[in-house]
C-alpha cells in the first residue's frame, strides 16, 4: 500500500516539474509579434528590415529626442548597460539594442545620428540601432508589443507614450517588460540580460 502511494506521488511531482518546464518554456514567452513587414530607416541612412533582424537577444526602446524628461534618462541607462554587457563581450553578438523613435517628423536619421552619437553610438555595426520611419508602421509595431506601446501628440508636440522596454530572445519571445525612466535597474536588466543568452 505504501508503495503505490510513493508512486502516486513520484508520478504527481514528475508531471508537476514537467508542466512546470512546459509553461516556462512554451507558454509564458509567448511571440513578440513584430510585424515583419516593417522597414524602418536607421540614424545612419541604412534600411532596417524587422523581419530579417539578427538572431540575437534585444531591448527594443520607443523614445523621441525633444523629450523632456524620461527618453534620454532612459537611453542614458541604456547606455549603462550597453557598457557592462561590452565588458562581457556579449553586446552586439548576443544582444542588441533597438531605439525606434515615435516622432519620425521631426526625428529624422540627421536628428537620430546626433542624438546617437551622444551614447557613443557612431554606425549601424555597434549593435544599437537607432531608427525612425513611418509613423504608421511605428504605431503598429507598437500596438503588436504587449503591453502594447502606445503614444499620441496631444497637438503641444510634446508626446504622451506608454513607458515600457521590450526584452525579447533570439527567437523573438517577449521575455520581460522594463520600465522606463530612473525606475530601470541596471544591475537587474544586466543578470536578466546574461540568464538569458548563456
Amino acid at each position: 500500500m505504501k508503495k503505490s502511494y510513493y508512486i502516486i506521488a513520484t508520478v504527481v511531482i514528475l508531471l508537476g516539474i514537467g508542466l512546470g518546464i512546459f509553461y516556462l518554456k512554451v507558454i509564458r514567452p509567448g511571440s513578440a509579434n513584430i510585424p515583419d513587414d516593417i522597414i524602418l530607416e536607421t540614424a545612419f541612412g541604412e534600411e532596417f528590415h524587422m523581419g530579417e533582424m539578427k538572431k540575437t537577444a534585444k531591448i527594443i526602446e520607443f523614445m523621441y529626442t525633444q523629450c523632456p524628461d524620461i527618453c534620454p534618462v532612459t537611453t542614458l541607462e541604456l547606455s549603462k548597460l550597453r557598457n557592462k554587457l561590452e565588458k562581457e563581450g556579449v553586446f552586439g553578438e548576443k544582444v542588441e539594442f533597438i531605439t525606434i523613435t515615435v516622432d519620425p517628423e521631426r526625428d529624422t536619421p540627421e536628428v537620430l545620428r546626433d542624438y546617437a552619437g551622444r551614447f557613443q553610438v557612431t554606425s549601424d555595426d555597434q549593435g544599437w540601432y537607432f531608427l525612425t520611419g513611418d509613423v504608421e508602421d511605428i504605431a503598429r509595431l507598437g500596438e503588436n508589443l504587449r503591453p502594447p506601446f502606445m503614444f499620441r501628440d496631444p497637438g503641444s508636440g510634446e508626446i504622451i507614450h506608454s513607458t515600457w522596454m521590450y526584452f525579447i530572445d533570439e527567437d523573438d519571445n517577449l521575455l520581460e517588460n522594463f520600465v522606463m525612466g530612473e525606475d530601470f535597474d541596471v544591475d537587474r536588466a544586466y543578470k536578466r540580460v546574461m540568464r538569458t543568452i548563456n
